[in-house]
């Protein structure tokens, strides 16, 4: 649906640059001083004359040299000594290094059609939502095999949202989904119990409810597994169930404040940022509903675009941001996840308008297959 505008290679000011400088890492773990700090934007590097992007792009890392000669974006703590690193400030191709800021803007000549436009949105709640865009994002990621990471809170339980959630996960939308502890806590709380956080369907408290949450992950831990409490049946329901049947990974990412925990959440911060890192490298969009630390977290994992090294193919990376607060998103592009658009409302709307707008989408994207098959063959 968005192009992405390449920059021009021929011109001579990018014919003239010099190669990126590198020097060695002094030590594991450190960097030299005076290295380039990567931003989540298409970041050429120029190598032996020519242009490459490197690989596993994210924002606040540095930039070392694979030894087959391609860049690598890479987090400081795992350089090692002695490997090189691209150094140098400039970000305009005059040090060898040149960030593409305007190639996810479209082309102005293009006029609006060409522009990247839903994904460029002030945060605003005024604004109409093009439910129709994220609809087709997501049918067509589903059609070309894409890995689509949604990122949730448990407000998604609170909201009743439960249910639409489980049926984009059932439907092959859902590629991995990330959250904390509570998110799997008050879903199985909700297929054993009957509540969220001790609260029935209607929002009322129920006596002794303030202890479900505690007993659901005591019947998850006697079980040894999410899976296992599926699969002996204690889990019937609901989002987790859905993930686990269908085959979905999960990453549920631990913190100080978790209760239990469940045995599947993982509480080393470090071991969590790297399971979540192995999904955010294949993301082609993403979904982010009704969490701020976790959608900063994964903002801050993501580049701003999808790059297949294998077919040099570059496009948009779609992120979009749900929450009832234009100060989530806010601070989501503040972090430096620009191409986030966000989207402000409940978790409860957002979700039941878009299941209904995917279902509109996919069943026009089929029959459109469909014509497209059924045209004769010529000749």
């Amino acid at each position: 649906m968005f192009a992405y505008r390449h920059p021009d290679f021929t011109h001579p000011r990018f014919q003239g640059a010099p190669d990126a400088a590198w020097e060695p890492a002094p030590a594991d773990g450190v960097l030299p001083e005076g290295f380039f700090s990567t931003t989540n934007l298409p970041t050429y590097v120029r190598v032996g004359g020519e242009w490459k992007l490197p690989r596993d792009p994210r924002m606040d890392s540095a930039l070392v040299l694979d030894p087959d000669g391609v860049p690598r974006v890479l987090e400081g703590r795992y350089v090692r000594a002695g490997q090189p690193v691209a150094m140098g400030l400039p970000e305009d191709g005059s040090a060898g290094i040149y960030v593409h800021a305007s190639g996810l803007m479209g082309d102005p000549d293009m006029g609006p059609e060409g522009e990247f436009k839903f994904m460029s949105s002030e945060v605003s709640r005024e604004k109409p939502t093009d439910y129709t865009a994220m609809a087709r994002v997501l049918v067509e990621e589903k059609a070309r095999g894409g890995h689509v990471v949604w990122v949730v809170g448990p407000a998604v339980l609170h909201s009743r949202g439960r249910d639409t959630l489980a049926w984009f996960v059932r439907n092959g939308y859902v590629g991995v989904l990330f959250g904390g502890n509570a998110v799997a806590v008050h879903d199985i709380e909700s297929a054993t119990l009957g509540t969220t956080l001790g609260m029935n369907g209607r929002g009322v408290p129920v006596e002794g409810g303030h202890a479900f949450h505690m007993r659901a992950i005591n019947r998850v831990r006697k079980a040894g597994s999410i899976r296992a409490a599926v699969e002996q049946g204690i889990i019937q329901t609901g989002i987790m169930h859905a993930l686990v049947t269908s085959g979905v990974p999960y990453v549920l990412a631990g913190s100080i404040r978790d209760d239990g925990p469940l045995p599947d959440t993982i509480t080393d911060v470090i071991r969590a940022q790297e399971v979540m890192k192995e999904h955010t490298r294949q993301a082609t969009a993403v979904m982010m509903i009704a969490t701020a630390l976790h959608s900063i977290a994964t903002g801050n994992m993501l580049p701003s675009y999808v790059y297949r090294e294998e077919t040099g193919e570059i496009r948009p990376l779609s992120t979009i941001c749900v929450d009832s607060s234009e100060f989530v998103v806010s601070k989501l592009k503040d972090r430096g996840t620009h191409q986030a658009f966000g989207v402000i409302t409940n978790a409860q709307d957002f979700l039941h308008v878009l299941r209904h707008y995917v279902e509109m989408e996919q069943a026009e994207f089929d029959a459109e297959r469909e014509g497209v098959s059924a045209q004769p063959v010529q000749g």
